[in-house]
């Protein structure tokens, strides 16, 4: 095991030749026998050294085991399941696991298919050169998480813009805590009005049989965590993967064409994007990754991006590097593992599996109005994505 860090390893954990691509370091370091340390510069956190973590079944297993802590590890908020780890994490998590299952994501397929409707129809009255991202990608998971916490739609667009703020890695720590901030006071609000009558949404749901186990800090945070979650994440991952569509046209094809190719396309994007950045953790004892301890203390970034891509993880020796919608579906670390898991998995797949094949079946000539090296991508991001995607058909 090196003795001092390696090198620095961006946060958002991308090559600056390719926003999709892995950057050079964390393959790197996944061809090393011994773990890495590295120094990670984030504007949120301050500059910290890490072990890094870069091969899948290492991933696995370290996000797997309850002794690396999440909570610490980005600021505290009460409510975010990203605050709590051990009992604390599985109560609170326990409160929402039902409101989203693989049943209730189904269950939610017809309000899906009207925000996606709605959004095509908006996209072909503004013609082309409008913004994909602005009329497509951020509308309908807008729409879907607005109306499974109960949001006034015509909260949308502040808290959307809040929201890029506070999850921005470029924005000062300043700016980020004073979004973050907004964005607690007017979920506080909305907390107000459940607590008085609750509704018949996720958000209400907890108030009504959870309310008098929670604060009103914790149902806020909730809230919040929600609504990022079910907006940001979804939004950045949609214009990833037609950004990353719009480089391969015969993928792109198969995914307009071939509706028994949906699903697992939409699982082999999710793999290829990997859209959420490293999120660093801290080991509370000592961990061995492959008979190498980390010391209890330590911070680890666990590469999913890369994991994702490691070759290890695949029976055959396919080239993980290489887009290939019609691959038979790989195991992905996408959505995490272990305690923390993406709870909104899901509702994400669906969102996904209906978005993608209606954009490209009702404009089916659809292209990038501008050259890729002109796309602003999200690099630096909490949530990797494209900020804004000029389309002509």
């Amino acid at each position: 095991m090196t003795e001092s860090p390696a090198r620095t390893i961006p946060i958002g954990g991308r090559s600056d030749g390719c926003p999709f691509a892995p950057a050079p370091e964390l393959y790197e370091a996944q061809q090393d026998d011994a773990l890495r340390r590295v120094r990670v510069p984030s504007p949120l956190l301050g500059a910290f050294d890490a072990v890094v973590v870069t091969r899948y079944e290492d991933v696995r297993s370290v996000l797997a085991d309850d002794r690396l802590r999440m909570g610490g590890s980005m600021p505290y908020q009460a409510g975010n399941l990203l605050s709590y780890d051990g009992p604390e994490h599985t109560r609170l998590r326990r409160m929402l696991t039902g409101s989203f299952t693989s049943k209730r994501a189904r269950e939610l397929r017809p309000q899906i298919e009207g925000a996606v409707t709605s959004a095509l129809d908006e996209l072909a009255e503004a013609g082309p050169g409008a913004d994909l991202v602005q009329l497509f990608c951020t509308p309908i998971p807008t729409l879907v998480i607005c109306e499974l916490l109960g949001v006034p739609y015509g909260d949308r667009a502040e808290f959307q813009r809040r929201t890029a703020l506070a999850l921005d890695f470029t924005q000062s720590r300043e700016v980020q805590m004073e979004k973050a901030a907004e964005m607690e006071a007017y979920m506080a609000g909305l907390v107000a009005r459940h607590r008085k009558a609750p509704g018949d949404n996720v958000l209400g749901r907890v108030v009504r049989d959870f309310g008098d186990q929670l604060t009103d800090s914790e149902l806020a945070g909730i809230g919040n965590m929600l609504l990022i979650a079910g907006h940001e994440t979804v939004a950045s991952t949609l214009s990833a993967a037609v950004a990353l569509l719009f480089r391969h046209p015969d993928q792109l094809a198969v995914v307009r064409d071939d509706p028994s190719a949906t699903d697992g396309a939409v699982e082999e994007l999710l793999r290829y994007c990997a859209p959420a950045v490293i999120v660093p953790r801290q080991a509370s004892g000592t961990i061995c990754v492959r008979d190498q301890e980390i010391a209890e203390g330590e911070r680890v970034v666990a590469s999913v991006l890369a994991a994702n891509r490691d070759p290890g993880a695949t029976t055959g020796r396919d080239d993980l590097d290489r887009l290939d919608v019609r691959r038979p579906v790989q195991r992905h670390l996408t959505f995490g593992f272990g305690p923390h898991q993406c709870l909104g998995q899901q509702l994400a797949r669906m969102e996904l599996r209906v978005a993608l094949p209606a954009l490209f079946t009702r404009f089916p000539t659809l292209r990038p109005a501008v050259r890729d090296d002109e796309l602003d991508y999200r690099t630096q991001a909490l949530v990797f994505g494209v900020d804004t995607l000029p389309v002509t058909w």
